[in-house]
């Protein structure tokens, strides 16, 4: 079996976690990704930690498996040659330099399209390619306060809060992927290529999804609710005898069951908690009658009472607990690999589950230009050019 993207080469020219949380998606489904770092600094990530493994960060890790790394310098005219070469016969080129600084290098997305009209450059930036904010640097936190995100995330005594994970970067390492395989698949009637303008701040937007259109239908700014949802009730963490659980009523049916597993059948039958609407309208009041029998009895035993009722409900994990659920080992969720430095490692799976071209972890988080030497004499390099260029400083 081979993976689903089998014989499609990608460039990754890409750092921190945007650009190669995308690539490694397409790397998982079998494309050949090329991780190209420069002769001068590292992947940033490389240095962000604790905790290494074997010298390399946790952080690294999660976001370059099944890649090959090499080491080019693209101000020098060996080390662009080389990229303009690499570039010619792959399909895909993914940078996230600011706006600008691939054509100022001469690597554009005119130059490359000169040797590969099919040629598709995806470029990740903070604020897009256009617009007023083109040139500004973009970063996950920032992205995150600029985008409404931290207005409605924590609730009115914590003030703004960010997500617990660089968010607007996993987002946008997604829209890529998703923009790339949609332009592969276009190539393919076409026979060209294109390019892609992906930014961290559009993404972030597009992923407030039913809270900004609640804003754009009402003209509401919508405040923070912590764990409560904006429009449906229940939905949020609730206490028990013994520590919190999270219950998600998603409709009216729901709600009677769930009403009738608290041991108060009645509240379905009251017109003010009926329907969602009107429990929306007297929420405060739910929520203290819910909370209050919520509290005479342990979490596992509401949990076993919601789940014979057909309610969703969950507890909060930690992570200790989360890579001990059998469920994440069943799914493999965890995978280990033999690493050159740091003996085996452990790495969170894909969640693509295919079934004739199942995701394949063929290679270890490559070191830092593993594979500079044998990707050029691949490419036709000699022994002695491949030795000039290191003298050169060009790789």
């Amino acid at each position: 079996m081979t993976g689903a993207l089998q014989g499609i080469t990608i460039l990754d020219v890409s750092r921190v976690l945007a650009g190669p949380f995308c690539t490694m998606i397409l790397a998982d489904l079998g494309a050949e990704v090329i991780k190209v770092e420069s002769t001068a600094a590292k992947d940033d990530t490389r240095a962000w930690g604790p905790p290494f493994a074997g010298g390399e960060s946790a952080y690294y890790l999660c976001a370059n498996r099944n890649k090959r790394a090499i080491t080019l310098n693209l101000k020098s005219g060996k080390g662009k040659e080389v990229f303009k070469k690499l570039a010619a016969g792959a399909d895909v080129v993914v940078q996230n330099f600011k706006t600008g600084t691939l054509d100022k290098l001469g690597l554009g997305y005119d130059v490359l399209r000169e040797r590969n009209p099919r040629i598709i450059l995806a470029s990740i930036t903070g604020f897009g390619l256009s617009g007023p904010y083109k040139d500004e640097p973009g970063y996950d936190y920032i992205v995150q306060a600029m985008s409404g995100l931290m207005s409605i995330t924590g609730d009115q005594q914590s003030g703004p809060l960010k997500v617990g994970v660089a968010i607007a970067d996993v987002l946008t390492g997604l829209y890529t992927a998703i923009g790339i395989l949609a332009a592969l698949h276009e190539r393919d009637r076409s026979g060209e290529g294109q390019q892609i303008d992906i930014s961290l701040f559009d993404s972030q937007i597009s992923a407030l999804v039913n809270v900004a259109s609640n804003y754009l239908v009402s003209g509401s700014i919508p405040q923070r609710l912590g764990n409560q949802h904006p429009n449906i009730v229940p939905y949020q963490v609730f206490p028990t005898l013994d520590r919190e659980m999270v219950v998600a009523v998603g409709n009216d049916k729901q709600f009677e069951k769930f009403a009738a597993a608290l041991g108060l059948p009645e509240l379905a039958a009251d017109e003010k908690f009926a329907t969602n609407p009107s429990r929306l309208t007297h929420k405060e009041e739910l929520l203290e009658i819910i909370c209050q029998a919520m509290r005479t009895r342990p979490a596992s035993e509401w949990q076993q009472r919601f789940k014979e009722a057909g309610i969703p409900n969950g507890p909060i994990n930690d992570l200790e607990a989360v890579f001990a659920d059998p469920q994440v080992h069943a799914r493999e969720m965890v995978r280990e690999m033999a690493h050159p430095t740091a003996g085996t490692i452990r790495l969170v799976g894909s969640p693509l589950k295919l079934s004739r071209t199942p995701v394949d972890m063929r290679r270890h988080p490559p070191l830092y230009g593993e594979h500079t030497e044998e990707i050029l004499s691949e490419m036709g390099y000699s022994r002695q050019e491949i030795e000039a260029m290191k003298q050169e400083k060009a790789i």
